[in-house]
């Protein structure tokens, strides 16, 4: 699948395929070919790049591409769950452009688990005297209260994002000229 810029106002970057592909991708797959053509044209690059990609997405695509970017990042481990959630609250914009991918596809569940997860570091953060910069994915091997923690809600996560990664797949389906050109 080849990226492309289609011809209207907001230069979107649709992913190309032909609709049998389309079809058979299984969710988490389909998401990723989708957001990957944007991902190629910000990979390695400086945050205004990123930024401006981003803004030239249709309210889809970026509701998409930042439920990418957490979750591409944060599905593997508990450490990364933990780390990329202390990273995305150390950086407000990019805390604010998830939850609000969530609401766009109106996952409240994993929108609930975030803001719990957050609620839990705050604390942690505020009874340490720590600052979100401050975080590192080893405390969880220091912290044993912290890593119960981290553990129950990283397995939450598991759970919640198979029903995520299913919601965002229907809409993508439902709405495939939002991110997709079809070939012939």
């Amino acid at each position: 699948m080849k990226p492309m810029q289609t011809g209207n106002k907001d230069l979107m970057v649709l992913a190309v395929m032909n609709k049998r592909e389309f079809n058979s991708l299984e969710d988490e797959r389909l998401g990723w070919a989708c957001t990957e053509p944007t991902f190629s044209q910000i990979r390695a690059k400086d945050m205004a790049v990123k930024a401006k990609v981003i803004s030239d997405l249709s309210e889809g695509q970026r509701a998409l591409c930042m439920f990418r970017v957490f979750y591409g990042h944060a599905k593997n481990s508990e450490m990364e769950y933990y780390g990329w959630i202390s990273h995305l609250l150390q950086n407000p914009d990019m805390w604010s452009g998830v939850m609000s991918g969530l609401s766009f596809f109106g996952d409240m569940k994993m929108s609930r688990l975030l803001e719990e997860t957050k609620e839990v570091l705050e604390t942690r953060n505020r009874r340490l005297g720590l600052e979100w910069k401050d975080a590192v994915i080893t405390d969880l091997d220091r912290d044993k209260e912290l890593n119960a923690e981290v553990e129950r809600l990283y397995r939450r996560f598991q759970l919640v994002s198979t029903a995520s990664l299913k919601a965002i797949a229907a809409h993508i389906r439902a709405n495939a000229d939002e991110f997709v050109r079809f070939e012939e």
